[in-house]
């Protein structure tokens, strides 16, 4: 740990206590994931820090594993080639941008579906919409993380990766356009409670900004 970055350091740092913290509050009875896990904007639970706030929690191990993982491996070269101060900023607007994707998606949902009903038949029971709309609650770095994953592709687009299965190794820019076509597929195939559309806003706010940047630069290469 102490050969990592500030920044991505500090990133699973906080984002393992903030996991721990969570379910020892479970067992006490207190939802942390609900108080600060994202929830629709036309929520009464909704409140516009939980855009931030929705990056630090997780709903089980493997989320968070898988998400830190990634932090870890790819995230430690960006802050080194970008410095930390740039490096922070690039992953925080590529959460809060994979939020703003989620709210516009379930606002689609809302508006073309939900609306047209006082009340949801959840399979279980019938609950009033208000409570259905504050049961719709986004969690995770996934979204921070696939604008993560993008930049890495578009610095180092011919890095070798080594992905399992795949027995030969793949470029990174292959890697990470074959991620984005396949959260797409799984986004348009239906409801699977992964908010795939957020993974692929996160990518759309980091290449936003990557070209943002590189175009300040000049149209250089976006080394800092």
């Amino acid at each position: 740990m102490n050969n990592l970055p500030t920044v991505t350091k500090n990133l699973l740092i906080i984002n393992v206590l903030c996991f721990f913290g969570m379910l020892v509050a479970r067992r006490y009875g207190v939802d942390i994931e609900n108080m600060f896990g994202l929830h629709f904007f036309l929520a009464s639970d909704f409140n516009i820090g939980q855009l931030v706030s929705y990056m630090f929690m997780h709903a089980n191990f493997m989320h968070i594993f898988f998400n830190m993982f990634a932090v870890w491996m790819f995230g430690r070269v960006l802050e080194q080639v970008w410095g930390p101060k740039r490096f922070l900023t690039y992953y925080m607007v590529c959460g809060i941008g994979a939020g703003l994707i989620q709210e516009l998606v379930q606002f689609t949902e809302y508006f073309f579906i939900w609306s047209n009903y006082d009340s949801v038949n959840t399979g279980l029971s019938v609950i009033p919409m208000s409570e259905f709309l504050n049961s719709l609650t986004t969690v995770g770095a996934s979204g921070a993380v696939y604008g993560v994953l993008l930049a890495f592709g578009m610095l180092f687009p011919n890095s070798p990766m080594f992905v399992f299965p795949i027995p030969v190794p793949i470029k990174a820019k292959y890697f990470v356009i074959g991620y984005a076509v396949i959260e797409l597929f799984l986004g348009l195939g239906g409801s699977d409670g992964v908010a795939h559309f957020a993974h692929l806003g996160g990518m759309l706010f980091g290449l936003i900004l990557i070209l943002y940047w590189k175009k300040k630069n000049g149209g250089g290469q976006i080394y800092y």
